[in-house]
Parts: C-alpha cells; structure tokens; sequence
C-alpha cells in the first residue's frame, strides 16, 4: 500500500481501527463505511475475512465497534513508536520523528494541529488516553464524510460521485473532469485528499485508502460538516454580532460564498420586517419602562397603535433592513482579512481563532454602520409627524447634536459583541459536537429541526449574556429625545438603573426580545432556503 510520498504504510498504522465487515461478527453493523454483508447470502466471502482476527482454537476476534483487545494492542504499539522519548506522552518533536519512522509526513503546522486538538488537560502533549481520544473521534468525522460521497452506498467513491456531490455545492463539472480529480491532475482543489488516495489505480477510493491518507492529519472542520452546519449566514435575530460561518474553498472559488450571503441578506430581511413590531416595542421598553412607568406587551402594542395607527409598529424597520447589505459584507470581508493576517493557511479556523477573528470582524462592521444604528433607535422612538423619513431624521441629529451623536453608546455596543459571539460559538459547536457524537450515523446533515434547535439556543444564550450591555446603549442612543433627561456616560447609566431598578431594571423589554427569537429563526431559514434555490444554490 502506497502512501502520498510513495513510500509503504506499514500495516501497523493502516489497522489501528479494525477493517472487520464480517457479517458474523458485525450483524448490522457498518464499520468501515462500506456494505455489510448479509450473514444468509450465499456470495463468497472476502479472502481472509474469516480468520483476519482468529485462528484454529481459537474464539473470533471482536473489532473496536464490540471493544475486542486487538484493537487496544495496536494503538498502544503505534502510541510507543510516536513516544519517541518514552516520557509517556506524544509532542509536536515527537510526532514528527515518529511518522518520519512510519513513511508518514506531515508539516509542523499540521502537527501542532493534531497535539492542539487532542491536547485536553493543555500539557501541550498526548498521552495514551488522549491520542486514543482524538483518533477515535477523527475517524468518526472521516467516516461520516466518506459515507455522504459515497452515494451509491458501496463502499466506493467514483467519478459519478464526485460529480454529484460538486453539483450539491452548486459546482457542475464534466465526466472528464471528476475523472482527472481521480487521476491527480486538478492540484489545490477543494477535493486535493483524493489525488494521493487512489492507490491502486482503479479510479475509485474505498474506505481504507480514504482514511489511511487521513489518519493523523488535522481536519478541524471537514468541508462536508462545513456545508451543513452554517448558522450565522442562515439565522437572523435582528442582531448582526455572531461569528462569520466558514465556507469551503470551492464555494469561495465559484462564487458560491456571495450567493449564500446575498440569500442570507434577503432572509434577514423578511424576518426583520415580520418581527419589526416586537422589536420596537422593545425598543420602548427599554428606554421608556420603569419601576413608575411599568410597560407590559399587551399595553405597549396598544399604546403604539393608538399614537400612530398600526404602521407606526414598524418605525424603524426601513434603516434596520437598509443596514444588512453594508454590514454582511463589511464583516465578512474584514473576517477573512483577519484570518489572513492570523498568519493561518488552513481554509478553517479553530474556535478560539473563530472568536477572536470574528469579533473583531464584527467590531469593523459595527463602526462602519454605527450611524444607522442610532437613527433606527431614534426613528423607532419618533412620535407622529416629527420625521419624513431618514434622511430628515439624520439632519436633524446633525445639526441639533452634532456628529458625534452618531456614535453615542459606541462603547457598550463594542463590549457587548465578546459576549453575545463567544456564548453563541461556544454554545453552538457544543450542541454541534454533542450531536455529531452521539447521533450522526450516515452523514454529518442533522436535519431541519436538529439545526433551528442549536440556532435558537445559541442565539438565545448569546442574547441573554450582552443583554444589559445592549439595553445601556439603547439608553444612551436615545438620551437626546428624552426632554430635560441627563446625559450620561455608560458607568453612571448602569449606576443609576440598579440604583433606580434594580438589576432586573438591566433587562426591561427582554419578554419581547426572546418572543421574536424563533419566529425570527424560523422565518429566515424558510426565506434562505428558497432564495437559495432561486440563485442556483443547490441544497443537499
């Protein structure tokens, strides 16, 4: 068996996870990603399935999938040849030495990678339980991937396949050409794994070849769990703070990425102006409610209509569906600049990278259309007949005010974004890994509900930990409109509604807020979905 530099892998490290798929071992069960076999068929049987793991005497080997020892052995010999040094644990200088032994080659970058990943107590080394760990979970992923190519569900990925799975990104190439992704001619390709894995020459990839070529080699976030996991690009809130989604080379190569963006931009903007009412009326509450002036749903809404008439519940929705457009494509941008100057050549990030580029992508975006920011609180909070519209609203600030205005209760928007991104990253890819480990079977898709379900935890306890930080610039945006109130910096505000409120005074119109949460996710989702059809992105 050849390996991507041409010299062998050894058997060693080719069977660390047991090629087993003897039907009378494994009743059901598909450990390798192809077929089972049917214990009553009377087709032959592979050469050697029978006695891989027995011999004469002796009782039948059990694989990893039903916990047999030989499995175990094998991951303590390979652990003891990367442990170059035997101090019981596996370092980057290790690893290095170690594979260079097996005829394996990897980067440093990818080497830190690996340690990174499986490194769970951060001793910046592997010991025996955490390498079993990561390579037990990484070809979980791998297997999952090879599954939702292998359409055919025969144990093979060929040309057709290819082609049909490219054409899901929304990318149609010809026969001929899935052919040279096979016959190693396309190079920094989206699919570049599959020009080593065909080792054999028979233009198709089985399960070994594809995972041998992947067994300790870093995949942070595999492009096949990439295109089902998208949350931030599909879901609005009425909040643009959260991490920009990552897309795969190949959406970024064919144009792709601008089309789900564009159909993202479109669904937020349906979802903002059907739930334009419950977001003004928070609006109000929270600069208008108080312990003395107590404003619940029901009344609000009623207050509203009677002062403008039922149009008036969508002040400020016009500049809030305005600012999408500027502010989707700022912040991705200004993302992949970020990660550029991160020095990262990988496609992906890690979560922590994720944060730290994504909130200062959307700290840039924010700045850029702070401005509509505080003319949607202001148009929002506008009594009958005081604007015509935008632009006299924008005028009237700037000669009254001044353009400095324009930027009041900057400072609790840019603290609220840490926040709002790492509680809802974080909160995200735990439900995304708790499912991919506990449910996923034959793909990395978890279905409609599976994914509205993480979308609106996450966005909801991303919400709730900036909330007082979003109410205090709400305050500070709309102190010119109160007549004769004072102006205040953002550490007297917060003094003066605990001192006044209470600290539940920090979460006044919060009832209205959370109520338009999954109308907002469900609506934007359906929106996306049929945008996404109508531009020629093609769904799995």
């Amino acid at each position: 068996m050849m390996h991507q530099q041409g010299s062998l892998m050894p058997s060693l490290l080719s069977d660390v996870f047991c090629q087993c798929q003897s039907g009378d071992t494994h009743l059901g069960v598909d450990p390798g990603g192809g077929h089972t076999e049917d214990p009553t068929s009377t087709a032959p049987r592979q050469p050697g399935a029978e006695d891989r793991h027995s011999e004469p005497g002796q009782s039948t080997h059990q694989c990893d999938t039903c916990g047999g020892p030989e499995q175990e052995h094998r991951l303590k010999v390979l652990f003891q040849i990367l442990d170059v040094n035997g101090d019981g644990g596996i370092c980057v200088n290790d690893l290095t030495i170690g594979l260079k032994k097996l005829g394996v080659h990897r980067t440093e970058h990818e080497l830190r990678k690996i340690v990174k990943a499986g490194d769970k107590d951060l001793d910046g080394q592997l010991d025996f339980e955490e390498f079993v760990h990561y390579l037990r979970d990484h070809e979980k992923k791998l297997r999952l991937v090879f599954k939702s190519l292998d359409k055919k569900n025969d144990g093979r990925i060929d040309s057709q396949e290819i082609m049909q799975s490219l054409r899901d990104l929304g990318v149609n190439i010809s026969e001929e050409q899935s052919e040279q992704i096979l016959r190693r001619i396309w190079r920094g390709h989206i699919w570049a794994p599959i020009l080593y894995m065909d080792k054999n020459g028979t233009m198709t990839i089985d399960w070994n070849e594809w995972r041998d070529y992947h067994l300790l080699h870093p995949a942070d976030n595999i492009p096949e769990i990439i295109l089902y996991w998208k949350h931030s690009t599909i879901f609005d809130v009425g909040e643009s703070v959260l991490v920009p989604d990552e897309f795969t080379a190949e959406e970024k190569k064919t144009g792709m990425l601008w089309r789900h963006l564009v159909a993202g931009g479109g669904a937020g903007a349906v979802s903002r102006t059907c739930t334009a009412p419950l977001d003004r009326l928070k609006v109000l509450m929270q600069v208008h409610s108080s312990k003395s002036n107590s404003m619940h749903i029901s009344g609000g809404f009623m207050q509203m209509i009677r002062e403008g008439g039922v149009r008036s519940l969508w002040r400020g929705n016009g500049i809030n569906v305005l600012k999408i457009a500027p502010e989707s494509a700022i912040k991705f941008m200004a993302y992949e600049q970020i990660k550029r100057l991160m020095g990262s050549n990988q496609e992906t990030l890690g979560i922590a990278e994720r944060l730290v580029a994504g909130s200062l992508a959307g700290a840039i975006a924010q700045s850029s259309i702070y401005p509509m920011e505080v003319l949607k609180t202001r148009l929002a909070l506008r009594k009958t007949g005081q604007y015509s519209g935008i632009v006299q609203c924008a005028k009237h600030i700037f000669q009254k005010e001044g353009a400095a205005a324009f930027y009041k209760g900057y400072v609790p928007n840019m603290l609220g974004i840490i926040p709002y991104a790492g509680i809802d990253l974080a909160v995200y890819e735990t439900l995304k890994n708790y499912w991919l480990q506990r449910f996923a079977t034959d793909s990395a898709d978890p279905g409609v509900f599976v994914l509205l379900a993480c979308g609106t935890t996450s966005c909801t306890c991303g919400q709730l930990s900036s909330y007082p930080l979003a109410l205090v610039r709400t305050r500070m945006q709309a102190q010119a409109t109160q007549q004769g109130g004072p102006q205040m910096t953002m550490s007297t505000l917060f003094r003066h509604i605990i001192k006044t409120e209470g600290p539940l005074g920090l979460y006044r119109g919060l009832a209205p807020n959370f109520m338009k949460v999954i109308p907002s996710v469900s609506i934007s989702y359906v929106v996306y979905e049929y945008l996404k059809v109508q531009l020629g992105v093609q769904s799995k």
